[in-house]
């Protein structure tokens, strides 16, 4: 049984699968198709993913895949701790380009369900973080977009200065929403 919850976007989902633990440890399935059939999620999720990161600030996004690789994800923290965030790139949403912030942690055993049409990104918050992901459509490299992390106009707070914020060169690079295609309509 999952606990599905709802954040300020609908489309957003924090997902708590039950956990069940004794004096050998703990046991908790964290994903079942037909759960989340139940939950009124009808997903095919095709490649599983996982990142570590070493060190505290560590920003990995913002992200997004275009048709016809655009992905939902599923996200799940198995070690340490992140800062989740989706930004609504669906250009006739209500909540376009307001975005969705939720701490993620192997202690909150929390997930959150990115739909297509989203911007993913994730600082850590602890060292040696380790973040696994579900995606439904497989990498495409042509499809691969990205959202700037730092544009005011999304008013993003990742809880650390920009100057601590440990990112790759292509991270830096990624276009402010106001510069962005529109990829969703």
């Amino acid at each position: 049984m999952l606990n599905v919850e709802a954040t300020a976007i609908p489309a957003v989902k924090i997902i708590a699968p039950k956990k069940h633990g004794d004096h050998r440890g703990f046991f908790s399935e964290v994903y079942s198709q037909s759960g989340m059939a139940e939950a009124g999620i009808d997903l095919v999720f095709v490649q599983d993913n996982h990142s570590r990161s070493a060190t505290v600030g560590t920003l990995r996004g913002l992200h997004f895949q275009s048709a016809p690789f655009a992905q939902d994800k599923l996200v799940r923290v198995t070690k340490g701790r992140i800062l989740d965030i989706a930004v609504d790139l669906r250009a006739s949403s209500p909540t376009f380009g307001q975005h969705v912030a939720v701490e993620l942690s192997a202690e909150n055993w929390r997930q959150l369900l990115v739909p297509v049409g989203f911007a993913h990104g994730f600082v850590t918050l602890e060292p040696d973080t380790e973040v696994l992901y579900k995606v439904t459509a497989p990498y495409g490299p042509a499809n691969d977009h990205g959202l700037a992390f730092d544009d005011p106009a999304l008013g993003i707070d990742w809880r650390l200065p920009h100057d601590e914020l440990v990112l790759s060169d292509k991270d830096r690079k990624h276009p402010r929403l106001a510069d962005l295609p529109r990829y969703f309509d």
